[in-house]
């Protein structure tokens, strides 16, 4: 079933048609329902000793509140009385504090904030083990004289404290109404209960903002709502609601809104995230939904009369079927990638394997019957996840898969990078077959250039072989470097090649003025090719191109909302252009006509954007044709040459030149950004331990403690300036430190105290010696971690 409206819209839905069916007096419920006594086993004086407990207490979500109520029936009410009771705190010591009975609690946690300060928001009360609800008086709670109360507060790392308040009291109801606590006489007063706790879930979570409304729905999930549900419907208990009741209907639906908008995020399987709803909490419902199914079925056979399925049935089974489907063939295919490389196994992977190829003659045959073919696509972008599974693991070189890249909406990033990635030829292992270079650092993009530009494309396909002149080192790490180094170099405005993006400088588009160099066309060819070595290398090199570049090369058109980040100022104007009153522009206020006014080393010209253009005024009715001819013009003919030059380059390295504007078409801009620039989140100190192993030394040893110290006091940038002396690598893949090419190693040697740490990029290994104190090393890093150091490998 498509996802035709969000999950909170589907439960107030509900909430309105049981509404319109019946009407619950919750003013009465106060009534019906009233306090438990609970047995008094503290002593009545309290030691102070005993106090030294945590104010911060257990997470919201793991702290189950408790309704304090049984049937009005079988209680006596209590005379008002003085109460003298205690509160334990850890930094104020134990409270003695005097009420009524019938006062509030939310009114002792406002005489708690007048003592110590503590905000009555943060502030939660707990007494044998329960948490105390703010509304209820403390004789509805049970507080005798001398009872002695906890108070606990609100760890910060809770976010929407109100979400997990409101979930938690209505998991604690269902709980307790399954554990027989609360009155059953009234049903119909429970019921409204937890409509009332629904409410007031829905009037909290946001209806516009995706993000927010899942976090609110994860709430709902950690809180175990869904299993308490499942549980209310199985148990035995008068309480419980009917299948035919329309609560359970809501309740039921709501599972089924959570299941699908958990779909359309991608997370019920295979995604980082958690899902919301667990397979085990789904499977109760399909199989009531399917027994009820079938009998309808049989009932409509048998009699004219007969209504058949419901459609709000019909809506919630499919809902409920189809992850239940996915996760268990989720499962069998996990178990097939595990198997040991014995030959079941391998028969088992070459059936697997099939998969694809038939897919692929599905998708032929589609498109000779009717609407086949979207129906095909919408069935694999249901079965996403499972489809970028057999992507990632089968999908080779060998065979043409491109046609998964047409509707990028059946696909995620890991699967379009490889399938992407197959265009381009595997670095080879043999050192015959790799293109040696030996360039001169002070030389770097000319000599570059005659390596790279000269070369047969054949050669360069084989991968690369990098040595700086007088200089040591060579392999992977050198080469690293190099990528990096030449494509600063390439991107610098200063060269003419690229202008660099006002409010984003990490993005480039062809300068129109290039031409000032006699050769630019050529380096565009050259920046082409370097820029898919670079891919093929899967090196990150920190550029990343602008909007109307990639949209040239993937041969889409330009709109106006494209120049948004390459020129923020004829956007605007265009804007405004296209915004102004009709009868302004008419009025030729503006002078404007159908010129594009250019500045060309350091001359300015007016060039005509169409035949005659000098003497067209722009008016209301031209007004939009005059703006994009001026997007065309400043954006896509004065760069046409350098567009076609980078892309035929980048084509040169291609296994199939022809598949240039395919590999971009193929691509989101975000997909491309993360291949080309990597992560731009902050290095992340706690990832760079996981992924580091010692030599010579252990994980406890002074010095290496010393070593996660003082980098997690670096700044940012300090850190990349690190991890560039490290492994040479300057910008980490999406994936982060688990995304390099192995783990990275510390290695400990002999070497006297004064001498620097060193480095072998090409294994990822930092070494230096056991500095003596915390003081010594953070000296030496500070001098490694110095732009300017670091430059070179050692001369020779």
């Amino acid at each position: 079933m498509p996802l035709a409206e969000t999950p909170i819209d589907c439960i107030q839905q509900g909430l309105d048609r049981l509404s319109s069916k019946r009407k619950f007096d919750d003013d009465d419920l106060s009534s019906e329902l009233v306090s438990v006594r609970m047995r008094k086993d503290e002593p009545n004086a309290v030691n102070s000793s005993s106090t030294h407990q945590s104010l911060v207490g257990p997470r919201v979500s793991d702290t189950r509140s408790t309704i304090c109520s049984s049937s009005s029936h079988s209680a006596s009410i209590r005379p008002l009385s003085r109460l003298q009771f205690f509160v334990r705190t850890i930094s104020k010591g134990t409270l003695v504090l005097h009420a009524n009975s019938g006062d509030t609690v939310e009114s002792v946690h406002k005489l708690v904030q007048s003592i110590t300060g503590i905000p009555v928001t943060e502030q939660r009360l707990i007494y044998r083990g329960k948490q105390l609800m703010w509304e209820q008086s403390l004789d509805e709670c049970s507080i005798e004289n001398d009872a002695e109360l906890q108070l606990v507060g609100r760890m910060r790392s809770s976010p929407h404290p109100q979400a997990w308040q409101v979930v938690d009291e209505l998991v604690s109801l269902i709980f307790r109404l399954c554990k027989g606590e609360v009155a059953t006489q009234c049903p119909n007063l429970v019921k409204s209960r937890l409509i009332k706790r629904l409410g007031e879930f829905l009037s909290i979570t946001p209806r516009h903002d995706n993000e927010l409304a899942v976090r609110h729905l994860q709430i709902f999930s950690s809180a175990s709502a869904p299993a308490a549900l499942v549980m209310l419907y199985l148990s035995p208990h008068e309480g419980k609601a009917a299948h035919d009741d329309p609560l359970y209907s809501l309740c039921r639906s709501t599972l089924g809104s959570m299941v699908e908008y958990d779909i359309s995020r991608g997370s019920i399987i295979g995604d980082s995230s958690k899902p919301l709803v667990s397979v085990q909490e789904i499977f109760p419902f399909v199989r009531e939904l399917a027994a009820r199914l079938s009998n309808d079925l049989v009932s409509s056979m048998e009699s004219p009369t007969s209504l058949g399925p419901s459609s709000c049935d019909v809506r919630d089974f499919s809902a409920f079927l189809f992850p239940l489907h996915t996760a268990t063939t989720k499962q069998k295919m996990e178990e097939v990638l595990v198997l040991k490389e014995d030959k079941e196994g391998e028969h088992l992977r070459q059936r697997w394997s099939q998969y694809l190829a038939i897919l692929k003659e599905l998708k032929g045959l589609s498109k000779h019957y009717g609407d086949a073919e979207e129906q095909l696509w919408t069935k694999l972008k249901r079965r996403k996840v499972s489809l970028c599974y057999l992507i990632l693991r089968y999908a080779t070189q060998n065979d043409n898969h491109e046609w998964f890249l047409e509707r990028k909406d059946v696909t995620d990033f890991e699967s379009r990078r490889h399938l992407v990635m197959l265009m381009l030829p595997e670095v080879k292992d043999e050192y015959d077959e790799l293109h040696e270079m030996l360039i001169d650092r002070s030389q770097l993009l000319t000599e570059s250039f005659e390596y790279i530009a000269r070369a047969d494309p054949e050669k360069l396909r084989g991968g690369l072989f990098m040595e700086f002149k007088n200089e040591e080192a060579t392999g992977p790490g050198v080469l690293r470097e190099w990528f990096f180094l030449v494509c600063q170099a390439i991107f610098n405005p200063q060269n003419a090649l690229f202008t660099a993006c006002p409010e984003d400088r990490r993005r480039f588009f062809p300068n129109p003025a290039s031409k000032v160099h006699p050769l630019h066309l050529e380096y565009f060819s050259f920046s082409g090719r370097v820029i898919a070595l670079a891919l093929m290398h899967k090196v990150q090199v920190g550029i990343v191109f602008d909007r109307v570049f990639f949209l040239q090369l993937a041969g889409a058109h330009i709109s106006l909302e494209d120049i948004h980040d390459a020129d923020p100022c004829l956007y605007k104007s265009c804007k405004k252009i296209l915004e102004m009153d009709a009868e302004m522009i008419d009025s030729d206020a503006l002078g404007l006509t159908f010129v594009h006014e250019v500045e060309e080393l350091g001359s300015r010209k007016i060039l005509e954007l169409c035949s005659g253009g000098k003497s067209i005024s722009v008016n209301s009715q031209n007004r939009g044709k005059y703006v994009d001819l001026l997007i065309k013009h400043r954006f896509v003919t004065s760069i046409t040459k350098q567009v076609a030059h980078f892309a035929q380059g980048f084509a040169d390295i291609l296994c199939n030149s022809k598949l240039q504007n395919f590999f971009f078409k193929s691509l989101e801009l975000e997909d491309l950004d993360w291949m080309l620039y990597g992560s731009e989140t902050t290095i992340s100190v706690e990832d760079w331990k996981a992924h580091t192993e010692y030599n010579g030394y252990r994980e406890t040893d002074p010095q290496i403690i010393w070593f996660w110290k003082i980098v997690g006091g670096m700044s940012a940038d300090k850190r990349k300036v690190l991890l560039f002396f490290w492994t040479s690598v300057k910008y980490l893949p999406v994936e982060g430190f688990g995304g390099l090419a192995s783990r990275l190693c510390i290695y400990k040697t002999s070497e006297p105290h004064n001498r620097l740490p060193s480095s072998h990029t090409c294994f990822y290994q930092l070494s230096f010696p056991p500095y003596p104190s915390l003081a010594i090393m953070q000296d030496h890093l500070h001098i490694i971690t110095q732009e300017h150091v670091g430059c070179s490998f050692g001369t020779w």
